[in-house]
């Protein structure tokens, strides 16, 4: 299993790259087999069986046999697609010094899953290649506006006409997740898609004197954002579609105003949640931040989603703003429970349609059927092959679940 491990690893020549800057010796555990796997600027450089009491490598990762073969599957189930899923799961265990793990987190994450077989799924539909310049549908302009008391210079992309329906993007991300969604004639044909960075994000600014404040986002803070943001556009009775942390808030927006709204579509949305990661290491002076929140949540992705938007999708965390994410996880992960009211919603007044992807660890499919649950009439879609980020990781696939979404609003 090593020397299938090492030669998977050596003969992946993006990923020796990604990891130039290692060297070190790790401890890899299969069953009660103990070994010591040496690592050379990416490359693994040899392995042996671990035979003094006190050797050991910088960390253990260790698993048993049949663990090891799942998280190798050439499609495999959710809890054993990553190092994330395998420990959140308990289907493995880590100790030792974890610096130079999250340090180097995406290489350490694909070189564990190295030995997993290619992808044999159909690649995206290309662009078509013309010498001639094409552009996009989608128009992308500045605003200057007033977000919840604060003066913002907002960045705003939309295509389309119609319905309005309106895109919140993830936590540390921007609007460029739903960049497949506005250049989507199913759906711009019949809706005005609008898609905007929060401020601290993407494009967009943050207020002045951000240098002198900690940026944490809460529950009163987003809805009124997002009321805000509505209320300055005149948007009359828009859709809300919002993802993780969008997810969460459109929820609050149909408890707290559900009047203002034609429906709500909540993607890995749920009224209560369980950090399964901790969040100090996501703003560090000896971590670098763009990788780090890009290797948090590189496992929230479907193993087999194309790599093109894989990649895609990880490079808009990668360039988030110092402690965004960690500031977003606030809101995410603590302030925004509101499981004892979810059951208050009335979905007669507001349309809720809840979605979650098989693969997504945080807003797990069962947290997701649960709020459904307690919200008496909304509609809740497993998302089979799909995790955290659908609109992103796998458009094509996640046309087939959101289209019948938007079709039923717009014709209700």
């Amino acid at each position: 299993m090593l020397d299938r491990l090492q030669r998977c690893v050596n003969e992946d020549a993006g990923l020796v790259a990604r990891g130039r800057g290692v060297s070190l010796d790790i401890q890899i555990t299969i069953g009660d087999d103990d070994h010591i796997v040496s690592i050379e600027q990416g490359r693994i450089i040899g392995h042996r069986p671990r035979r003094l009491a006190l050797e050991s490598g910088v960390f253990c990762l260790g698993a048993e046999r049949d663990v090891w073969e799942a998280h190798w599957a050439a499609e495999p189930a959710r809890n054993y697609h990553d190092l994330f899923s395998l420990l959140s799961s308990s289907n493995a265990r880590i100790d030792g010094d974890l610096k130079p793990l999250m340090q180097n987190l995406l290489y350490f994450k694909d070189l564990f899953a190295a030995p997993r077989p290619a992808k044999s799924d159909t690649p995206p539909t290309p662009i078509p290649q013309t010498d001639n310049l094409v552009y996009e549908p989608i128009i992308g302009r500045y605003a200057d506006m007033t977000l919840a008391g604060e003066r913002s210079r907002v960045y705003i992309e939309e295509a389309g006409s119609g319905i309005p329906l309106v895109c919140l993007h993830t936590a540390g991300a921007d609007n460029r997740q739903f960049r497949h969604m506005l250049c989507d004639p199913a759906i711009t044909d019949h809706y005005r898609v609008i898609a905007f960075d929060l401020p601290w994000h993407g494009k967009s600014n943050p207020p002045a004197n951000w240098q002198n404040q900690p940026y944490q986002l809460t529950t009163v803070r987003y809805l009124q954002i997002v009321e805000d943001f509505c209320s300055q556009l005149e948007l009359d009775s828009p859709v809300l579609i919002g993802c993780s942390m969008g997810g969460r808030i459109v929820l609050h927006q149909a408890l707290e105003n559900p009047s203002a709204c034609r429906a709500v579509i909540a993607l890995e949305g749920a009224d209560r949640l369980e950090p399964y990661y901790d969040t100090d290491w996501l703003h560090r002076g000896d971590v670098h931040g763009g990788e780090i929140c890009a290797g948090y949540v590189s496992g929230q992705i479907a193993p087999q989603s194309p790599d093109e938007y894989r990649w895609e999708t990880l490079w808009g965390y990668m360039q988030s703003g110092p402690g965004i994410f960690k500031g977003d996880l606030y809101f995410y992960w603590q302030d925004g429970h509101f499981d004892d009211r979810s059951s208050q919603i009335d979905s007669t007044l507001c349309p809720v349609y809840l979605l979650s992807g098989e693969y997504d660890n945080s807003c797990t499919p069962e947290r997701m059927l649960a709020t459904a649950d307690r919200i008496k009439g909304s509609k809740a879609i497993i998302m089979e092959g799909l995790g955290h980020f659908p609109m992103s990781e796998n458009p094509e696939l996640f046309a087939r679940h959101i289209l019948p979404v938007l079709d039923e609003i717009r014709q209700s």
